[in-house]
This record gives structure tokens, C-alpha cells and sequence, in this order.
């Protein structure tokens, strides 16, 4: 096979990959790496295709084979890793993510998923650093403000928490879940006022949000402001919420009168 037969069908096999056709894909694939066996980035493709059609062992197998050739393939390490978070091996993953940061030092990806995986095996302060690194290498990752406001609003540091959801609001106005965490994170801190500004401003962005207008009752409620809280749980009510919920407002409405 020359250079232009063995470009044609790679193009065939890439395109049969993109149209999810992965059992012909893979042939394809397995019948290029005979033509070419010291190409990594073939058995990385051969690894992919073995993924999606469940077949992990084979497809970890060619990974390693990828990654033997050629240690800086950053995808194939993700895609590996992601291999082992599915099967729960969280800490093959760690040890591969580690190994790769090791290798390809200034990848933001990299250390962005083993934050991920620290994340899954609730080692926070390990996740924390990775997120950190993420962010020293890529100041503008809102990503990883999101991962660490997750994590320091889980440990309970909501000044932390607030300070990255803040950042990620520098980046996102158009989220109304953003606001609505950000909302959380205030509310926990007793600073009601900001909390409820969060709360207005994710219906702002999206007026069929539930959960801004309960979370918007229960806040003025609290406070004091029956006639505000009225307001935001009728609206709640108008949502295709269960009977369960529905009858508990109406109670919580009887009561403000």
C-alpha cells in the first residue's frame, strides 16, 4: 500500500469513527497498523473504537501500546484514565495522570482530570492542589474555579467557595445554575442579601427555572417579606413539579396567608 491508499483509508476509517460505525472503523484501523506498526496514534484510535464497543480490556491494551510508542499522547492518557473512572479504578488513574504530568508537565487537561478523579475519591486537599496548578498554568480556566467553588462549598469554606464562583461569573452571565450555586454558597455565608441578588438574577436568565423561585420564597420567608415570599411560591407552583411538593407550599402559603 502506498502513502496515498494508506491517507485514503485512514480518511475512511476517521469518517467511519465519525458516523460511530466503530466495529468497521476498527477493522479498518487494525488493518492500517499492520501497514504501519510503529504508528501510536493508530492503536490510540484502535483503543478508542474497542471503548465504545465495551470491550475495555482491549481497548486499555492498545492505549499502553499507544503510550509505548509514544509517551506524550495526551488524549490517549485521558482516554485511558477515563477508561479506569468507568470501571471504578480510581487510583490506576491517579498513578497513570500522575505518571503523565510527569511526562508532559504543562498540560492544563492533564491536571484538570486528575483534579477530577481526586475530586470522585474525596482526597479535597489533593484535588485543591491540582485545580491550583491548573489555574497557574491557565489563569482564565473557569472550569477549575467551578471544580474548586464545588469543593471548598462541600468543605464548608463558603468565603472560598464564593470567591471562585465569582470568578466563574467573570467568564459565564448566562448560566442560571452559576447563579443559582452562587446563591447557595451567599446564603450559607449569611449574606442573605447577595444570595437572593444570585437567586433573581438565574431567573433572569432563565424564567422557567424552578428552583430559583422556591429557593426566592424560602429566602424571603425568612426574612420576613411574606408578601415577596407569596409571590415566588405562587410562581413556583406554576411548574410542573411533584404533587408532593405542591401540596407542601400550598400548606407553606396557608400559613403567610
Amino acid at each position: 500500500m502506498d502513502k496515498k491508499q494508506f491517507e485514503e483509508q485512514l480518511k475512511y476509517a476517521m469518517d467511519l469513527f465519525r458516523l460511530r460505525n466503530f466495529e468497521k472503523a476498527l477493522d479498518e484501523f487494525l488493518k492500517l497498523s499492520e501497514q504501519d506498526s510503529k504508528n501510536p496514534h493508530l492503536y490510540s484510535n484502535i483503543g478508542l473504537c474497542y471503548a465504545h464497543l465495551g470491550k475495555n480490556d482491549q481497548a486499555e491494551e492498545f492505549y499502553k501500546k499507544a503510550l509505548f510508542l509514544d509517551d506524550k499522547l495526551v488524549e490517549t492518557y485521558i482516554n485511558l484514565a477515563d477508561l479506569y473512572y468507568k470501571e471504578n479504578r480510581l487510583w490506576d488513574a491517579i498513578e497513570l495522570l500522575q505518571g503523565a504530568i510527569a511526562i508532559v508537565a504543562d498540560n492544563v487537561a492533564l491536571r484538570h482530570y486528575l483534579g477530577r478523579i481526586y475530586i470522585e475519591d474525596k482526597r479535597y486537599d489533593d484535588a485543591i492542589d491540582a485545580l491550583d496548578s491548573v489555574l497557574e498554568l491557565a489563569p482564565k480556566n473557569y472550569d477549575a474555579n467551578w471544580d474548586l467553588g464545588m469543593i471548598y462549598f462541600e468543605l464548608g469554606d463558603y468565603n472560598s467557595a464564593i470567591a471562585n464562583f465569582e470568578e466563574v461569573l467573570k467568564y459565564i452571565e448566562d448560566n442560571e445554575l452559576i447563579y443559582y450555586q452562587t446563591a447557595l454558597a451567599y446564603e450559607a455565608n449569611d449574606e442573605i442579601d447577595k444570595a437572593v441578588s444570585n437567586l433573581l438574577k438565574s431567573i433572569a436568565v432563565n424564567e422557567k427555572f424552578p428552583l430559583g423561585y422556591k429557593r426566592l420564597g424560602m429566602l424571603f420567608m425568612a426574612r420576613g417579606d411574606m408578601d415577596d415570599a407569596k409571590e415566588y411560591y405562587e410562581d413556583y407552583l406554576k411548574f410542573d413539579i411533584p404533587s408532593e411538593e405542591k401540596d407542601k407550599v400550598k400548606k407553606i402559603l396557608e400559613r403567610i396567608g
